[in-house]
């Protein structure tokens, strides 16, 4: 049960991350927002790597080229996740986009019970589906939960977008649970933390040498402003650190569906902190998400 509150630690840093990351839409393009959440997370991967070692006394695991093809794998499609639903805000049907993508938890249950055999108990799979039922009814809030509604919002380009980037971060889910599988040796945390510094590095290279192609500007204003950027990748590494060790004790599913409990956190924050008004249909959704949260550590536990 341990995975239960690295989960939801995870999702705190998450939701966190997106609210600093936010704020830089000012002075970064969405492109630069998202890779000062690899680089600057880079250090404190590499210090909690580490700790770990020291600590625990462990050395670092074997790594063969089946693990770093799995990290390339994953962090590749968490970039092109991240673009995608950074594309789906963009298209004029914002709410749509952002609830297909929250169908990440459900699409990653069904990858990884076909590609790798993972099977939920039927609570947790109760649990899923009502979790996406809740982040529906939050994210359409206004069009209805009719299924002609719903067809509808299908068929616009941002609820594709939105369904391209759910799948994107499923398939990194499944690509670092993979890559964790490949190691040999060492301690869990040490693997977990491996993994994460690994991935980052790749992803900092991937994107870092994009912006140094396409558009030097926005790479300099990175660094320009690294006091404001920094804390992007802080909070980018204890989250993505609690997400990968969660990973690592569980099936990334059950990791996933809990995870939606950030929905709940950002209207928390929305809620007392900026002090946005909840409407009914958001309530519904907050019952939802929830009472889903609650089935899916009933049966993960």
């Amino acid at each position: 049960m341990l995975w239960i509150p690295i989960t939801l630690a995870g999702a705190l840093f998450q939701v966190w991350r997106t609210a600093e990351q936010s704020r830089l839409r000012a002075l970064l393009s969405a492109s630069g927002a998202g890779f000062v959440r690899y680089v600057f997370a880079l250090p404190v991967d590499l210090a909690a790597l580490g700790a770990a070692l020291v600590v625990s006394g462990a050395a670092l695991p074997g790594a063969g080229w089946r693990f770093f093809a799995f990290a390339a794998a994953g962090g590749l499609a968490q970039v092109i996740g991240t673009v995608l639903l950074i594309m789906a805000f963009g298209l004029r049907n914002f709410a749509a986009g952002t609830a297909y993508a929250k169908t990440e938890a459900l699409q990653l249950a069904l990858l990884a019970w076909l590609l790798f055999g993972e099977g939920l108990g039927p609570l947790a799979w109760a649990g899923i589906a009502v979790s996406v039922t809740g982040m529906l009814a939050l994210s359409l809030a206004g069009a209805g939960m009719r299924p002609a509604a719903l067809l509808r919002a299908l068929g616009q380009p941002a609820a594709l977008v939105g369904l391209g980037a759910g799948f994107a971060f499923a398939l990194t889910a499944v690509f670092i649970k993979a890559g964790l599988g490949a190691l040999d040796g060492s301690v869990l945390l040490v693997r977990a933390l491996f993994t994460l510094a690994v991935t980052n590095a790749l992803q900092t290279a991937m994107q870092g040498a994009w912006l140094a192609w396409r558009d030097r500007e926005t790479l300099a204003a990175c660094f320009r402003h690294w006091r404001r950027t920094a804390r992007v990748g802080v909070l980018s590494a204890l989250g993505s650190g609690c997400w990968f060790t969660a990973f690592a004790l569980t099936e990334p599913a059950l990791v996933r569906g809990l995870g939606q409990v950030e929905v709940l956190l950002t209207l928390g924050f929305g809620r007392f902190y900026l002090r946005e008004r909840i409407r009914p249909a958001d309530r519904l959704g907050l019952l939802l998400v929830g009472a889903g949260v609650v089935l899916i550590v009933l049966g993960g536990g």
